[in-house]
């Protein structure tokens, strides 16, 4: 299960704490077959066939708009074609079902919201099918984190070079923006529709570790 963080106690000090999760990094030995063919067989990501399999399947998987639907309304994203492993990721996942039933685990006042966890049971053995693997940092496309932008957060645990961690994302709700975050995580879409569900999700009551006091589940599903 993937651990936060806590909250700093001054607003200053939440926005400058690094966004990341504590995923640990990739054992080699937890792969437990090779990928022979990436449409023919069901496999494991790692860190050794991330890239390739990304490299293929954002070729073969042109899709940019996804739609992540909450109790509070729909949030509407165009993914960007120049961040091609981090697109590619989030449609990959998306098609696996992976981010329905999880939530918006994490909401900083005035900063950020971030999804993609749960301390579901269900969430965690998904994980486990889909694998385990990091993606470099793909921040120098000129993309900034205004608001409404989404991004990645960064594995904290061994990990200088800030690898993001596929299976969460987080978008700004600052306004006009979250700067102090740019070259340091991978912007990779847009909000295109659905700000106010953002500001709703970011109203939310949360506890001392910045979780809601209720839970915030979301559905993901690509659109036209």
């Amino acid at each position: 299960m993937v651990l936060f963080e806590q909250c700093a106690t001054s607003e200053k000090k939440r926005k400058d704490n690094v966004i990341s999760n504590k995923e640990k990094t990739i054992d080699k030995e937890d792969t437990l077959f090779k990928v022979e063919s990436f449409k023919e067989k069901t496999f494991l990501l790692n860190d050794q066939n991330a890239i390739p399999f990304f490299f293929k399947y954002q070729k073969e998987n042109l899709e940019e708009n996804i739609r992540i639907s909450t109790r509070f309304g729909n949030i509407d994203i165009k993914l960007y074609k120049n961040t091609p492993y981090h697109r590619a990721n989030f449609i990959y996942l998306t098609k696996k079902k992976y981010f329905n039933g999880s939530t918006f685990h994490r909401v900083v006042p005035g900063f950020i919201i971030q999804g993609g966890n749960s301390d579901r049971v269900e969430t965690a053995e998904k994980r486990r099918k889909i694998g385990k693997y990091l993606l470099p940092p793909d921040t120098r496309k000129g993309h900034k984190h205004h608001r409404g932008v989404i991004s990645m957060p960064s594995s904290e645990i061994e990990n200088p070079h800030k690898l993001a961690s596929p299976y969460e994302f987080f978008i700004v709700q600052q306004n006009p923006g979250a700067y102090h975050l740019d070259g340091s995580y991978t912007v990779f879409g847009r909000v295109i529709k659905g700000m106010d569900v953002v500001d709703m999700i970011n109203q939310q009551k949360i506890d001392s570790r910045e979780a809601p006091l209720t839970n915030i589940h979301m559905e993901v599903s690509i659109i036209e």
